[in-house]
């Protein structure tokens, strides 16, 4: 979004339009849509800009809930965007550790201040691009306790604050920087913070584990099995005795396996009856070693994120999986195999293989009316092929 396309959705018609619309429909004719809104009087600039953020507001449904329908959003600050629901476990941190002033540096479009400033902390989101520190202000509007500042992170007054939450920037436009010392703000910068503040760092959840300080509480976060985020959290936000954790978000509820370290290696054995995928979270904290004991398990591969049980267990931490049965990893014998059970609904899973799963499944020519899912692994130094299905609890 450019000054342009924002002071035309500022604007009081602007507004005024953007919330009188229906509800963004896919399937509508936008060229219709448009030569309406036209004969009635609006010019094509802002007829542009309220349909585009209708888009965005529509998708942005999915992070934010209902909160989408009076929020303004960039392309760029939607997709960067905490969900809502992960900012509010962040914001907790914050009220838990008896924070009262939090500086979110980096704010983006406010998702992260918005959750604070729900919990009546006060808090100052900083942003340094222009037209994302005005729709952050836009979205913060209706929290007293909530100032934006148009800002570098590194110029921004810190007097009164006392704690900090930072997202460095780690894209330059479409480019990402692979260098943390080009991010904005500098992951050496928020580290420094970090020896001042209670501090909170949103990180991709594939960050080198080298750059995590021993002494940061490491916590990757999944939503419906989608790993969103690695924070890491310093001072008084980090809890005592735990430097690894996993907090899985789900429909069903959020669970969390914590430990003072990575966990130990659970040891290699044969195939059980079951075979569990453990959630990213779990694989990025490196807790499938505990993982593998709750359920009773071991592991198939020590390299290899299968974890295996005589025994099937409910967990959120894993999806569990039957065993039907196994075959050498053969395209020629699972072809015949798939054939003969007339699976034509084939999910493949696969770990530890050089395979693409589309090829194979388009090799393996699934036709029929039933349905399988294939995990095609390494057990030992053998590569095999598991026909499972899902346990359902």
């Amino acid at each position: 979004m450019d000054q342009a396309e924002l002071r035309e959705l500022f604007s009081v018609e602007g507004l005024r339009l953007l919330d009188s619309l229906p509800p963004f429909d896919s399937t509508a004719d936008v060229v219709r849509t448009v030569s309406d809104l036209r004969k009635a009087g609006h010019d094509a600039g802002l007829v542009a800009a309220v349909l585009n953020q209708a888009k965005l507001r529509h998708r942005a449904t999915a992070k934010f809930g209902s909160f989408a329908e009076r929020m303004l959003f960039t392309e760029a600050g939607l997709e960067q965007a905490t969900r809502l629901g992960v900012a509010a476990h962040h914001a907790g941190r914050f009220a838990d550790a008896g924070v009262k002033w939090v500086a979110d540096l980096g704010c983006g479009i406010g998702a992260d201040a918005l959750a604070i400033a729900a919990l009546e902390l006060e808090v100052t989101a900083v942003e340094r691009d222009e037209v994302t520190a005005a729709i952050a202000a836009y979205n913060l509007a209706p929290w007293s306790n909530a100032r934006v500042e148009h800002s570098a992170a590194e110029e921004i007054d810190l007097a009164g604050v006392d704690g900090i939450y930072l997202d460095p920037a780690r894209r330059d436009g479409a480019r990402r920087l692979r260098d943390p010392g080009d991010w904005s703000p500098s992951l050496d910068f928020a580290f420094g913070l970090a020896e001042l503040y209670p501090t909170g760092i949103k990180l991709g959840p594939g960050i080198d584990r080298e750059l995590i300080p021993t002494e940061a509480e490491a916590q990757w976060i999944s939503v419906e099995r989608d790993v969103v985020e690695l924070g890491l959290w310093f001072g008084a936000l980090a809890r005592p005795g735990i430097r690894r954790s996993a907090l899985v978000i789900s429909g069903m509820g959020t669970a969390e396996m914590t430990a003072a370290a990575d966990s130990e290696d659970a040891e290699v054995g044969a195939l059980g009856g079951f075979v569990y995928e453990p959630d990213g979270a779990v694989i990025r904290a490196r807790l499938i070693g505990d993982l593998a004991r709750a359920v009773n398990g071991r592991m198939l591969d020590p390299s290899i994120a299968y974890v295996t049980s005589d025994e099937a267990h409910h967990t959120p931490f894993a999806t569990c999986f039957r065993v039907i049965e196994e075959f050498p990893l053969d395209k020629r014998t699972l072809k015949r195999e798939i054939a003969a059970r007339r699976i034509g609904t084939l999910e493949i899973k696969k770990r530890g293989v050089d395979i693409d799963p589309a090829e194979f499944r388009t090799a393996l020519a699934p036709k029929g009316d039933a349905s399988g899912t294939l995990m095609l692994t390494r057990i030992g130094s053998q590569r095999r092929a598991l026909l499972v299905e899902r346990v359902t609890f």
